[in-house]
């Protein structure tokens, strides 16, 4: 499901009222953990959190025109869904999730290649991925972006 909203804020307003809290929660989690230089954007219908053209000129492989894709953020029909394209890109980052995930919850990890599923709004691990977020600066996101996907 992709939202027409041109901003994060118009995203939220429109979201069921069952979401609100938990999606501008994990809104919060995510923008006060990123590193400096990540900028938040409308991406793809979903909240986005991207490398900007002024950092990295030449954007996204699949669209140049757009910024460089990191973490997207979603509301989508059964669960809540976290795009976050280091774990996609760096199996280290995707190994250490995976081992700390059932530190901080007790349900089974639901997870796609970059996606993270939250089905029940009461077991997301705020302070987890919170700390998923800080994990990765700008700079070492456009170098493993570059290794990974630029060939």
């Amino acid at each position: 499901m992709q939202s027409k909203a041109l901003t994060p804020e118009e995203y939220l307003f429109n979201l069921p009222e069952n979401r609100k809290d938990v999606m501008n929660k994990l809104r919060n989690t995510i923008k006060d953990n990123l590193p400096q230089g990540f900028e938040e954007v409308m991406s793809y219908g979903m909240i986005g959190f991207v490398v900007p053209h002024l950092i990295y000129p030449k954007g996204y492989h699949c669209d140049p025109k757009l910024p460089l894709p990191f973490i997207s953020l979603a509301s989508q029909k059964n669960f809540i869904a976290l795009y976050h394209m280091g774990i996609y890109a760096d199996n280290r980052l995707l190994e250490w999730f995976v081992a700390e995930y059932p530190k901080h919850c007790k349900t089974k990890l639901d997870m796609g290649k970059s996606c993270i599923r939250f089905k029940k709004m009461d077991n997301i691990p705020f302070d987890l991925i919170g700390e998923l977020a800080k994990r990765v600066s700008v700079a070492d996101w456009i170098t493993k972006y570059e290794i990974v996907f630029k060939r």
